[in-house]
């Protein structure tokens, strides 16, 4: 079944060319051009994927990030003219998954929209007979490799695509401590540069969200190395 992408900008040109490179990929797209459509799209239709833009009239892209992560943690790529790192670090802070600077490539595009579907579905094609096998259990936390999800003392955790592969990376190698470039190329499986700060980003989040749940720290951090989880 082919994946069903919302294009969120107001500047139709750019939504138009983003929505002929993913049709030509195979992707049904839909598109919105304010963040009231977008959040009212999303209420009546089921999406694999939001391409949001941040400079919408009636609601920006920041405000409808942070409405759909109130409920749900589909992928989410958030798409700026703003190039400055803290317009990117507020945006992983917000709850997307990963941010491209306008002007870009649309083929950069499609390549970052397909590792965010891989990232966030490719456990779901598993036959639920191995579902079993892919339970992760850390005290009261359970971690679901076969399903994507996670919970605490039976409580879900919601997580981001992203959020989740950290976590089952540090969980599932437990007392190793990974840099923040190892967990970059292995969850992003992209290159890492030094002036990224996106893992930085989303470890703050994910270690947020556990210790709410949890009531203690989970990730720690090892100065000057990178992250681990110990039990």
């Amino acid at each position: 079944m082919s994946k069903k992408i919302l294009i969120v900008d107001d500047d139709r040109e750019i939504a138009n060319l983003i929505d002929i490179y993913l049709k030509n990929e195979g992707f049904e797209t839909s598109q919105s051009h304010d963040g009231l459509e977008a959040l009212d799209k999303l209420a009546a239709e089921t999406f694999h994927l939001i391409v949001l833009d941040i400079m919408m009239p009636k609601m920006d892209g920041m405000e409808v990030c942070r409405r759909i992560r109130e409920t749900a943690s589909i992928p989410i790529l958030m798409v700026s003219a703003k190039a400055e790192d803290m317009d990117k670090i507020l945006g992983l802070m917000t709850g997307a998954d990963d941010y491209v600077v306008k002007p870009f490539n649309p083929l950069e595009l499609v390549v970052r929209v397909k590792t965010l579907l891989r990232r966030a579905y490719q456990y779901g094609n598993q036959a639920s007979a191995t579902e079993e096998a892919g339970w992760l259990k850390m005290g009261e936390l359970m971690i679901n490799k076969s399903t994507h999800t996670a919970e605490v003392d039976g409580r879900p955790v919601h997580l981001t695509s992203t959020e989740f592969g950290i976590l089952y990376l540090l969980a599932s190698n437990t007392g190793r401590v990974f840099s923040a470039e190892d967990i970059f190329q292995q969850v992003w499986k992209e290159k890492y540069f030094e002036s990224n700060n996106t893992v930085m980003v989303h470890i703050s989040k994910l270690r947020d969200k556990l210790e709410q749940e949890m009531g203690r720290k989970l990730i720690t951090t090892v100065w000057g190395v990178g992250y681990k989880i110990e039990i």
